[in-house]
């Protein structure tokens, strides 16, 4: 098994002078970041689903070996909650071709008051394209439960 260390973002100004130097402008803060690790979760993609030019420009930045997992927008995990999956899945598809070689999972971090629904987390799943693998972040303590692994597993899909 691939043990990777990374971190949920890589911009935030807090982290002038403790991961970066003392002035770095914002735009050069993942070409600084990738010296120090080997993933990083794009966090971002939560509130604003990023431009394809975005995920064009990020991939040329990511060097061989590293890996750019993706957090599913809140449009389908905290409004729709995970129902009618297909505009977002078509995005996903897109910004998996943008990242080529470099994309890591697609985050699903459900709402924290979204109960069991084992049926509904099934049915999203199935329409993610195998080529797209899935962590889905149980929030809701109704998840846990053995039906719910399995349905997981089904997929390969990890929890986070």
């Amino acid at each position: 098994m691939t043990v990777r260390i990374g971190t949920s973002g890589w911009s935030y100004d807090h982290w002038s002078d403790v991961l970066y130097p003392p002035g770095l402008a914002s735009v050069r803060r993942l070409s600084y970041y990738v010296r120090s690790f080997d993933t990083v979760e794009l966090n971002a993609s939560f509130y604003r689903w990023p431009r394809d030019s975005t995920f064009a420009g990020w991939r040329t930045q990511l060097p061989d070996g590293f890996t750019m997992s993706v957090k599913a927008h809140r449009g389908l995990t905290h409004y729709r909650r995970l129902m009618s999956p297909e505009p977002w899945i078509e995005r996903f598809e897109r910004c998996w071709q943008l990242l080529g070689d470099r994309h890591g999972v697609l985050l699903v971090q459900l709402h924290p008051e979204q109960r069991r629904d084992d049926t509904r987390l099934d049915s999203f799943l199935r329409s993610v394209p195998a080529s797209i693998r899935v962590a889905v972040e149980l929030r809701h303590p109704s998840w846990n439960a053995p039906a719910v692994y399995a349905v997981l597993e089904t997929h390969r899909a990890p929890t986070w």
